[in-house]
């Protein structure tokens, strides 16, 4: 029986994982924490018995202890619950869903106490991969990506020698706004952003999908994971969201993971790493495929992938700024403050203020977001 926790259980991410723990009988989930819907928590509990809950809103904690206090679990609340959460003896793995900055505490809190991450929070390690990756190591723990990408180039990287890559290809969709100009970008709505294609997620990745600023946080997460250089990482656009991302070796092979676009098969990839389960659903008719197409990204009109590669090469201090940035920006245009391509010039202000610190501890990181915010709405 393995045993997890999961951080962010009521998301998009934290859904889909217990349904995978539902469909397999050998998955024991001890700990769940969310934001602040507990109402959707309240049910997971019901369902799960976890033995701790943790809700990081201390009002919303209150009441969840009203409405469970007929059931053995715990809640805690706030950053401390989280992380007694993200180090729970009972727990084997984390799974990190939540959304922003706030995963990496209870990350390195667990990493700490020897637990597995099974990682879906990109943030963490955007802004702090050079903490985040040599302690794991220190500590003999696995980080398990779930992103779509990223376990794409896992799967196919099993079993080869670092040496033997020439470069990652990451793919993207392109998004709901795909060869738009951007005059035509001027006048796009929420409702017309939240529209992906393909996939079904969260609003604020499916925001960073349509700017293409998840593309650039997903090379910067690619870099730290599997520590290549970034003139060695290419972005290529595959519509049909089929092809989730490939691995070219030095002798011109190309290998590829293929599948439908379902994140229960990433997630449940990560929590039984290194086996495969059997998981319901489609799958791939190539007969009735047609096609797979490629692109270059349009880098001119979706700036998102170019700023994150400044900030990149930068280093430092600075992805913290461009993902801070972003995260309030994407706040703004989702409460329809500010237009889309408002997001960029956002993140243009913010990188073109900040002075950059080589390499920031943990609090320099924090205060770097902070910092930004502040810039941003004064």
């Amino acid at each position: 029986m393995k045993r997890i926790a999961i951080l962010g259980s009521t998301g998009s991410i934290g859904t889909q994982t217990l349904e995978v723990a539902r469909a397999n009988g050998d998955l024991e989930v001890v700990g769940l924490a969310a934001g602040h819907n507990v109402n959707l928590l309240e049910k997971q509990i019901r369902e799960f018995h976890p033995k701790l809950a943790a809700v990081y809103d201390r009002e919303a904690a209150k009441e969840l202890r009203i409405r469970i206090a007929d059931t053995d679990t715990k809640v805690a609340d706030g950053m401390e619950g989280l992380l007694e959460l993200s180090r729970m003896e009972e727990s084997g793995l984390l799974v990190t869903a939540i959304v922003g900055m706030i995963g990496i505490r209870p990350t390195m809190e667990a990493i700490r106490a020897g637990k597995d991450i099974a990682l879906a929070n990109k943030e963490t390690l955007v802004t702090a991969g050079h903490l985040i990756m040599p302690l794991a190591k220190e500590c003999h723990v696995k980080i398990l990506p779930v992103d779509s990408e990223h376990s794409a180039v896992f799967q196919a990287l099993h079993a080869e020698e670092h040496k033997a890559v020439s470069k990652l290809l990451i793919t993207a969709s392109g998004g709901p706004f795909r060869g738009k100009t951007k005059a035509e970008l001027a006048a796009v709505t929420v409702k017309d952003a939240l529209k992906h294609p393909n996939w079904v997620m969260g609003q604020k990745i499916t925001i960073d999908s349509a700017s293409l600023v998840n593309k650039g946080l997903e090379v910067i997460e690619a870099h730290h994971l599997f520590d290549m250089d970034y003139d060695r990482i290419q972005v290529v656009v595959q519509p049909q969201s089929v092809i989730h991302s490939m691995v070219e070796f030095i002798d011109g092979a190309v290998i590829a993971q293929l599948g439908t676009p379902d994140m229960r098969l990433p997630i449940q990839y990560a929590l039984y790493y290194p086996q495969r389960r059997v998981l319901s659903g489609d799958r791939l008719d190539f007969a009735s495929l047609a096609r797979i197409t490629f692109e270059e990204p349009d880098v001119k009109t979706f700036k998102g992938l170019p700023l994150a590669l400044d900030a990149a090469k930068a280093g430092g201090s600075m992805p913290t700024v461009f993902n801070a940035a972003n995260e309030l920006a994407v706040r703004e245009f989702l409460q329809g403050n500010i237009g889309f391509l408002s997001i960029y010039d956002w993140i243009e202000k913010a990188m073109a203020h900040h002075q950059v610190i080589a390499n920031p501890d943990l609090d320099e990181v924090l205060a770097a977001e902070q910092e930004t915010y502040q810039y941003l709405t004064a």
